[in-house]
């Protein structure tokens, strides 16, 4: 009951003193440092396992892709709850650990094409480094500014949906989504980045640096995934 009660008293990150605020958003972009780096040990140690090619194929073959992802969205959901916690911080921290994990599981197939298959070992470097470059660009931009991108929300959600059906629709009818999906995207998923650190700005918590971190992580992560489909289509 006093973690509650002391939640009331917790303000905006727009509300709270300067260093409060600071504090904020540096534990924030830490946590989404830390997610990052265990995305990567994960996607590394998957790649090894012997049973990885099995993993990709029972994860791709016929219409599997669409419980893999219905499941990411679950799972997904599940984790952004927890992340939001308001009762405990082990919760917080374990809602980040399930969806970093379920990012690397959801990630595997795409990646074991990129080294496998394409064989091409600065494609995955230059897709990450191109997508922490657009990253940097947009948070600075946010943090320049200092605009409020709430508005952004209904536009993000709409589009959203949009990209799943229009997904969804290429699994079942078999059709090639190309790369004028994959652009578009890379910007949907800009707009996300732009949205989460307005809210680290402005509406977040100074306690819910864990969910901000889990936030800025899927945007980024949705961001690296079409931007490495779109280097690997240049290599097909």
């Amino acid at each position: 009951m006093e973690f509650g009660a002391d939640r009331q008293m917790i303000q905006a990150a727009a509300q709270a003193a300067a260093e409060e605020r600071s504090a904020f958003i540096r534990r924030t972009y830490l946590h989404l440092a830390g997610a990052i780096g265990l995305f990567i040990a994960l996607e590394a140690l998957l790649l090894r396992m012997p049973f990885a090619e099995q993993l990709v194929r029972r994860m791709t073959t016929g219409y599997s892709w669409i419980v893999v992802l219905l499941l990411f969205m679950a799972v997904g959901w599940v984790a952004d709850r927890w992340a939001r916690s308001a009762t405990s911080i082990g919760m917080q921290y374990l809602g980040l650990l399930l969806y970093t994990v379920a990012e690397a599981i959801i990630f595997l197939p795409l990646l074991y094409i990129a080294v496998f298959l394409i064989e091409d070992p600065n494609v995955i470097k230059s897709a990450g480094l191109l997508t922490l470059t657009l990253f940097a660009g947009l948070t600075g931009t946010v943090f320049i500014t200092r605009k409020d991108f709430s508005f952004l929300r209904t536009a993000l959600m709409v589009g959203g949906f949009v990209a799943l059906g229009i997904i969804l629709a290429s699994i079942l009818i078999g059709f090639s989504l190309g790369t004028l999906f994959s652009v578009a995207m890379v910007v949907l998923a800009g707009g996300y980045i732009v949205y989460y650190t307005s809210n680290v700005l402005h509406h977040y918590r100074t306690d819910q640096h864990v969910a901000a971190a889990l936030a800025l992580f899927a945007a980024v992560a949705l961001m690296f995934w079409y931007i490495l489909m779109l280097f690997m289509g240049d290599r097909d």
